[in-house]
């Protein structure tokens, strides 16, 4: 089948392969909504402190990135389907070892499995969508990923309703079986075509990786991943004491990102990704510095702050890749997602530590309780702003060198 036919295929085949993804992509947000709302039930289970809670979340993070960079370079000669359905059993496994799990090991394990089959999902899916809408990269990558904070919208409100009624955390991880069989039967039943319209020469992929364009921008996304992903990943520990309710933040916060890449198309379209970039990391550093100090009711103007800061920030980036980079594949897109990955299962742990250290401090200067776990959030979200704010920088060389670049070619 020639790259024609695979771009101009039916509509209705095409949506169809759309929902599976964003089906699968709903699964791999909920695990990371319901694994953030179930930290303090480990904590209180197995007595884990925040550090090792940062490791196990960690495992997640890396299983991530090895899957992302394995499916890149394997993309061409297995397909996406097959990726698709390795994620399948991947979350399977994950989630059914994760509820029988024992200890600090097995949760390690097990949350790895979860990691891994998040990232195949994304190795399958981004070069799928871009391209499936080969003329609308960015935007449609943009209401894929809808379905990231959609995801997490749905899993944060089930852990907050879970947890309030007094359900075990393992059932929680248990709810996210029924749509892991959803999607796996419908990558199941899908006929995909083959995928030829990207770079298909994988050695070809792997020389574009090394464009200084491409590396700058995985340390871009070391930056936006960990701002975004590391905040999310620990709200309920470090908001617990604000006075507001974490999971409803999360919520809210997941929601309007939702709503804001659904309509990405008209802000890109007059922004151009390198300034959305810009625009996502000022607001962020505004959002999470507002957190860092809020409580009460404060905390949820904060949290909108936080939440249009970083919208566009996962999305854009791989977009970015796929319109920028177009040489890199397949392989380019899911190790730009990798590596953002790969940097927050570094960071978790330090962000365990940076909560552990801050209260510590805290009860040494005779404040215990809530107000030792208000002033470890708080001094934990101030660490994180200083993400942002190196992306302010960076993005702004990036959209002077990218005006730069059109005036030449014009």
């Amino acid at each position: 089948m020639n790259s024609d036919t695979t771009i101009n295929r039916a509509p209705v085949e095409n949506s169809k392969i759309f929902i599976a993804c964003c089906m699968a992509l709903t699964v791999t947000s909920m695990t990371f909504a319901i694994r953030a709302g179930i930290l303090g039930q480990l904590s209180d289970s197995f007595g884990f402190t925040d550090t090792e809670l940062g490791w196990i979340n960690s495992m997640a993070f890396l299983g991530f990135p090895v899957a992302t960079v394995l499916g890149g370079l394997l993309y061409n000669s297995l397909g996406a389907k097959k990726l698709a359905l390795i994620a399948f059993f991947g979350h399977m496994l994950g989630l059914i070892l994760t509820i029988y799990a024992s200890g600090f090991w097995t949760l390690l394990v097990s949350t790895f499995c979860i990691g891994f089959a998040n990232g195949a999902v994304e190795a399958a899916c981004n070069p799928l969508v871009a391209e499936t809408y080969s003329d609308k990269k960015t935007t449609m990558l943009n209401r894929f990923h809808v379905w990231f904070p959609g995801g997490i919208v749905i899993g944060a409100l089930i852990s907050k309703f879970f947890t309030d009624a007094g359900f075990s955390w393992q059932s929680q991880i248990a709810v996210m079986i029924v749509p892991t069989l959803i999607y796996g039967w419908m990558m199941l039943s899908l006929k995909f075509p083959e995928q030829k319209s990207l770079s298909s020469s994988t050695a070809k992929n792997v020389k574009a990786v090394f464009s200084p364009l491409f590396l700058f921008m995985v340390f871009c996304m070391t930056l936006t991943a960990t701002a975004e992903l590391g905040t999310q990943q620990w709200i309920e520990r470090i908001l617990s004491a604000s006075g507001a309710s974490p999971m409803l933040i999360l919520a809210m916060i997941t929601g309007l990102m939702a709503v804001g890449r659904y309509f990405a198309g008209p802000l890109i379209e007059n922004l151009n990704p390198a300034g959305v970039l810009l625009f996502s990391s000022i607001v962020t550093t505004i959002g999470i510095y507002s957190m860092s100090i809020a409580t009460g009711n404060m905390v949820y103007v904060a949290a909108i702050l936080f939440a249009i800061g970083v919208t566009y920030f996962w999305p854009t980036m791989v977009g970015f890749i796929a319109e920028k980079v177009p040489d890199s594949g397949a392989f380019g897109m899911s190790l730009i997602a990798g590596v953002g990955i790969f940097a927050v299962s570094i960071w978790n742990p330090v962000i365990g530590s940076w909560v552990d250290s801050a209260r510590r401090q805290a009860e040494a200067q005779n404040l215990t309780g809530a107000a030792a776990d208000l002033v470890a959030g708080q001094a934990a979200l101030t660490n994180l702003t200083l993400f942002p704010i190196a992306l302010i920088v960076a993005f702004t060389g990036l959209l002077l060198f990218m005006r730069s670049q059109s005036k030449q070619q014009n």
